[in-house]
């Protein structure tokens, strides 16, 4: 992850010390050596600790508290220097085209830096503790009348080895929310884990507290998979098939490219799992065909595919479900005066989505692989099928 970017992540630490250091610093008639060296001594700190964190051998280090803290380090410490000195660059050089003194870019920089700050510091804390419970009604046609008020929890993308021992009481919370719904079927939309299946071991317990009536229903996302980890073909298959016999452990009924009927009497609907079916670098392992094979024409389908650019690529065109359930995107994790950065990738990102009486619900999640969150809360997502007149 460091690695990939590491050396720009070098120069975004020293510029802003080697600008502040001269356009500032010097100037003061007293500057000691020793005061140059505490002031330097934070850079050289995230300097090394870049280099170091870039030579992991994995896509993040085995302790995620190490690459936590960093992150949190980085954000409080860098970003604010660096967008201090930026403003105080603009502003010097709208002073010398404007022929002024007074560079007003110092002061924008502050508060922006200021700002900066504290939204790291929320958005890692209250922010990340946030759980939203959404609701949302589906009509259809095609569903049978035995299914009429059917009550759906979705939810997705835990990354258990986030929580760690300091985020423990967001997956109870999430859990006892799940539960609290009383609902019909439970389905998880990929991206149990971070990197390994190890990181479920403290979490058993827990996540085998979910109950529904119909069962718990799971796909597999991205991260499920060994992409991941640098480790030899025998271990990333290894890693898969633990998490696999994992998920079934806790009663999970996990679909790979395969489905299930749900019966009310004489009537039935279609639960299919489609493996994750996400563009490059993410794996593509769905198979459509699979997934649908055997299920009869006119059938109430419900679709879970982790990834929600399947939706336009596979299944709209190659399928005929009514309903599709993903994640994947986490909401971008921000929003900021209603944008999020997840809409510049995925024109389905967060929310319900119609498209011609069929539809698909992108859940923000209730995790992430860093720990941060700000105006995009953890949620769980309530869905009520009902059935339409013609």
């Amino acid at each position: 992850m460091i690695a990939r970017i590491f050396v720009y992540l070098l120069l975004f630490i020293t510029f802003p010390d080697l600008y502040l250091d001269r356009r500032f610093l010097r100037k003061r008639t007293r500057y000691l050596w020793w005061q140059r060296v505490l002031w330097w001594l934070p850079g050289a700190f995230m300097f090394v600790y870049t280099i170091i964190l870039a030579t992991s051998r994995n896509f993040a280090p085995d302790s995620l508290f190490v690459l936590n803290l960093y992150l949190l380090l980085f954000g409080i410490m860098v970003v604010p220097k660096f967008l201090f000195v930026l403003c105080s660059f603009l502003g010097r050089v709208y002073c010398r085209f404007r022929h002024t003194h007074t560079n007003w870019g110092n002061l924008a920089g502050l508060v922006l830096g200021v700002t900066v700050i504290v939204t790291v510091i929320y958005g890692g804390t209250f922010g990340f503790g946030r759980l939203d419970i959404r609701h949302e009604d589906y009509y259809s046609a095609d569903l049978p009348a035995a299914f009429d008020g059917y009550r759906i929890v979705h939810f997705s993308d835990a990354h258990v080895g986030t929580y760690g021992e300091t985020h423990t009481e967001v997956l109870n919370k999430v859990i006892d929310s799940i539960n609290a719904q009383k609902a019909d079927m439970v389905v998880f939309t990929g991206d149990l884990q971070n990197m390994e299946p190890k990181e479920l071991y403290p979490f058993m317990q827990t996540l085998g507290r979910i109950t529904s009536n119909d069962g718990i229903f799971s796909v597999l996302g991205n991260h499920d998979y060994s992409g991941y980890i640098k480790a030899d073909g025998a271990t990333k298959v290894a890693n898969e098939r633990e998490l696999v016999s994992l998920e079934r452990q806790l009663g999970w009924d996990l679909l790979l490219n395969e489905n299930r009927i749900i019966r009310r009497g004489a009537d039935s609907i279609v639960i299919a799992g489609m493996e994750n079916d996400g563009r490059p670098p993410h794996p593509a392992k769905g198979n459509i065909g699979k997934t649908l094979a055997g299920v009869r024409d006119g059938a109430f389908i419900l679709m879970l595919q982790h990834d929600p650019s399947s939706w336009r690529r596979t299944i709209l065109p190659k399928s005929k479900a009514q309903l599709t359930l993903s994640g994947h995107t986490h909401g971008g994790q921000i929003k900021i005066f209603g944008w999020s950065p997840a809409a510049v990738s995925y024109g389905e990102y967060d929310g319900m989505y119609n498209e011609g009486g069929r539809a698909i619900n992108v859940s923000s999640g209730m995790g992430a692989f860093i720990p941060f969150r700000l105006g995009v809360s953890n949620e769980i997502v309530v869905i009520t099928l009902h059935r339409s007149r013609r």
